[in-house]
């Protein structure tokens, strides 16, 4: 699959997602990453044409883009709640739970997603898997303080945990913590004994399962096709 190829199906899921769920009025959470990008700007489209749109961002990136595109943001805590999140996935599995945080803004991400009537994740069909971990690591967050000792209580759960690299020096989320990207060599076989074992660590601020917390998936496929799970 090419770079055109791929770029094309996650512009033609963020595209749908936007069209069929963000409706005049609404207050919308714009998604991190490659995919997420494509729906704030057709989000922009929608702002230009008069539709009047509160935005909450799940990083300083998609910030900087919703401000790019004319998009007029909100914090979180000054809003009830919001009626539907657009975000992309690193790994969706038959159950719409998924892997996030290979855009190292899973925290904010899922914070917004619990606050979100809605969750509509968009992805290209690279992204559907039969079981979580097969292909993407597992992203954790966690506090740069004693955080080799958080990597090896980590590294108990069955993986093998590497601190994430912003070329040489480690890469720093938007809350000023570090990331492990655990990486399971069969996969994750229990993800939701998983989740519960690894915030319970010491230093754990939150992992990049996202469990029931999905509303549907929007997959584009290499032969133009778009299709709806829910």
């Amino acid at each position: 699959m090419s770079d055109v190829d791929q770029q094309a199906m996650k512009k033609a899921a963020a595209e749908k997602a936007v069209n069929d769920y963000v409706k005049d009025g609404m207050t919308v959470g714009l998604g991190t990453g490659s995919t997420a990008y494509f729906a704030i700007k057709r989000v922009g489209e929608l702002v230009k044409q008069g539709y009047d749109l509160k935005c909450v961002t799940t990083s300083s990136a998609s910030e900087c883009l919703a401000q790019e595109f004319g998009i007029k943001t909100a914090d979180l805590n000054d809003i009830d709640s919001i009626d539907v999140t657009i975000d992309g996935a690193d790994e969706v599995d038959p159950k719409m739970n998924l892997i996030k945080g290979l855009g190292g803004a899973l925290l904010r991400e899922k914070i917004v997603a619990a606050a979100s009537q809605s969750e509509v994740i968009v992805v290209d069909e690279s992204k559907i898997v039969k079981k979580l971990g097969t292909k993407a690591p597992l992203p954790v967050e966690v506090l740069r303080f004693g955080h080799t000792r958080t990597a090896y209580g980590l590294k108990r759960q069955g993986c093998e945990p590497v601190l994430r690299k912003n070329g040489s020096e480690p890469f720093i989320t938007d809350g000023g913590n570090y990331i492990y990207d655990c990486r399971f060599p069969d996969g994750i076989d229990n993800p939701f004994f998983l989740q519960s074992a690894v915030d319970t660590i010491p230093g754990v601020i939150e992992c990049g399962l996202f469990l029931n917390m999905t509303s549907a998936v929007i997959v584009a496929h290499s032969d133009g096709s778009v299709r709806l799970l829910e």
